[in-house]
């Protein structure tokens, strides 16, 4: 299937994620800011977003109004910011879930799991949907 996709400004982050994912065997990519992201959006196969909500420049909001304006995939936003309010916002922006930092890499495999199976059959579903 396609990539996950870590955008963090904090590459020890970044780090102790990707080691988690790949030994899930997940494909991942990483993003330092924003605008990294939507550049690797338009050049990867990405199925999957972990966005942190707190970096310079574009903020994760910013960031999430974008990609789910130009892409397809879920965002799991992360934060050691999460208010009711931020949780409140990103899920009415379209975020797939909020998970909190630190993280809890149970709950971050998990969430990381259900998104991708939901993709995985939207794929499906289309793929029958262009048969018919």
């Amino acid at each position: 299937m396609g990539k996950i996709l870590i955008v963090d400004d904090e590459p020890s982050i970044r780090e102790v994620i990707r080691e988690i994912l790949e030994l899930e065997d997940y494909d991942v990519c990483e993003a330092g800011n924003g605008m990294e992201a939507l550049e690797i959006a338009k050049t990867e196969p990405v199925s999957l977003a972990l966005l942190d909500v707190k970096m310079h420049g574009m903020d994760g909001f910013e960031t999430l109004a974008l990609l789910k304006k130009e892409f397809d995939f879920p965002v799991i936003m992360v934060s050691a910011h999460a208010t009711v309010e931020n949780v409140a916002e990103a899920m009415k922006m379209g975020a797939y879930d909020f998970i909190t930092k630190p993280i809890d890499m149970n709950r971050l495999l998990i969430s990381t799991g259900h998104a991708m199976e939901r993709q995985r059959l939207l794929a499906q579903l289309a793929s029958l949907n262009k048969k018919m």
